[in-house]
């Protein structure tokens, strides 16, 4: 595989999609596609378990797209999943078994994170001009965004889907028009919180994505109801196609996989609903999506053009964080990293990116009060939209920055996956004593420190005699080994 090689994966809740291309300069070529329907959310019961078929289907697609990007590296593969595992309640245990058979790791991201590369991957590939509505709709979630350029200012997640909406509504078999009037319904009232606020954005085209979309655009081409575009007649005309038939007469009628069929109705009734609550007339649609997406933001992070960066500056001035003072504590922690990352494994380009992001965030939570902020900061930035972050990434800055100060949180890391809750325990043990170092607020740089780690004991040597001259420091550093050692951390300090 060429050295530029990039690939992306979007474990999506009805299908599984990979695309690896080649990146040269400014271009980028699609080397392959690969495309499964594996109907994830399909194998979700009532307690929000998966099945152990839908898993073995999934794995058994996985272990197929594996042999694609096995000699990758890390930092050239993204893989997501999407709605059916921000809900799946076993989700970890078969997450764990997927990175296993890939050898990379898989991010859960959010809705919102999911609209933000969905619309990326759109504005990247779709040529236009002015203001464009993107409408993608998964199998359990549709996502909804209005931008300009590559910049999307209103985003939106929804849950109802074409694998979810046909469960609901379309159980019977043959379609019926009381069911069609349901998921309409359905539609309607799950688009009501936001369609005012979405009609306001005042669109100059809307643009669909995603295999329901792709799907209804072919149908509508096949019966001659529109050339290329999907338009409000079409749609409507469709709609009385359906009535009375089945998964096997669609399959059938529209030359439909069996697969697509059996989530057709459900994604069409979504669609719908979307024409008939936001007014639209017409509806291009694009090949580009998450997975396109995805790539695009992977580059970026390659060429140093982070949109995680980005969000850390936005959501520190939202907060009023003292810019000056985090860059301090960030210079000292990235000081002290540098001494240990051959011993403690903190050598990744991630390491340096969080260490740094959790110093420059570390005191947001005083927006809210004092007394706690390290609490109050740790719960911003767990619940905050971020864009770039997964749902991991975020919770993983969240507990650096909880744990930043007095307490050491060993239940907040546990909650980590197994993989990052050593290393982010490192992590926030540097930051806490950068933080420590620089409680004073003083501009003044610090001396030449010295620091050595072996396991979870950790030795501080300052220059001889600066202890004694600053003794607030030296009592800062002597609570701060009280601190580690009630969370099985030795801090042993001299100078």
């Amino acid at each position: 595989m060429p050295a530029d090689s990039f690939a992306a994966i979007d474990l999506g809740s009805n299908s599984f999609h990979m695309i690896v291309v080649r990146a040269h300069e400014a271009q980028v070529q699609v080397l392959d596609r690969l495309r499964e329907m594996v109907q994830l959310a399909a194998g979700l019961d009532e307690q929000q378990r998966l099945s152990a078929t839908a898993q073995q289907r999934a794995l058994d697609c996985l272990a197929r797209f594996a042999q694609r990007i096995a000699h990758l590296p890390p930092s050239r593969v993204r893989i997501v999943g999407t709605n059916t595992l921000r809900q799946a309640r076993n989700g970890a245990a078969f997450l764990a078994r997927a990175e296993a058979i890939l050898g990379h790791r898989i991010e859960v991201i959010s809705g919102m994170e999911e609209a933000r590369l969905i619309y990326l991957g759109v504005a990247h590939t779709t040529a236009g001009q002015g203001r464009r509505l993107v409408v993608d709709i998964g199998g359990g979630s549709t996502e909804l965004i209005v931008g300009e350029q590559f910049e999307p200012h209103q985003l939106e997640s929804l849950y109802m889907g074409c694998v979810s909406m046909t469960r609901r509504c379309f159980s019977a078999g043959r379609i019926r028009e009381a069911d069609l009037i349901a998921a309409e319904l359905a539609v309607r009232q799950e688009l009501e919180p936001v369609e005012a606020a979405f009609r306001a954005q005042r669109w100059d085209e809307a643009i669909g994505a995603s295999g329901s979309i792709k799907a209804i655009r072919d149908v509508l081409v096949w019966l001659g109801w529109c050339s290329d575009d999907i338009t409000a007649e079409g749609m409507q005309r469709l709609r009385s196609e359906l009535l009375a038939a089945d998964a096997a007469a669609l399959a059938s009628r529209f030359d439909l996989s069996a697969e697509r069929a059996s989530v057709f109705v459900g994604g069409f009734a979504v669609l719908y609903g979307i024409f008939e609550s936001l007014g639209l007339e017409r509806m291009r649609v694009s090949d580009g999506a998450l997975r396109e997406g995805l790539i695009y933001d992977l580059l970026g992070r390659v060429r140093h053009e982070d949109v995680r960066a980005r969000s850390v500056r936005v959501l520190g001035s939202r907060f009023a964080s003292d810019e000056a003072h985090g860059q301090r504590v960030a210079q000292t922690a990235m000081a002290l990293r540098a001494q240990v990352a051959d011993g403690w494994e903190l050598d990744d380009e991630d390491d340096v990116s969080f260490l740094a992001w959790a110093a420059q965030l570390h005191e947001i939570g005083l927006t809210i009060a004092h007394s706690q902020y390290h609490k109050h900061g740790g719960y911003i930035l767990a619940n905050a939209d971020l864009p770039g972050f997964s749902r991991t990434e975020q919770s993983a800055l969240a507990a650096l920055v909880r744990g930043h100060r007095r307490k050491f949180p060993l239940d907040v890391f546990n909650q980590l996956p197994a993989v990052q809750n050593e290393r982010m325990q490192r992590l926030c043990v540097l930051l806490r004593l950068a933080c420590v170092l620089h409680r004073s607020r003083s501009r003044d740089p610090l001396p030449a420190l010295t620091l050595a780690a072996d396991g979870h004991a950790l030795r501080l040597l300052l220059p001889p005699g600066w202890l004694e001259s600053h003794p607030l420091s030296c009592a800062d550093l002597e609570a701060e080994a009280g601190w580690l050692a009630a969370a099985g951390w030795t801090l042993n300090f001299a100078g």
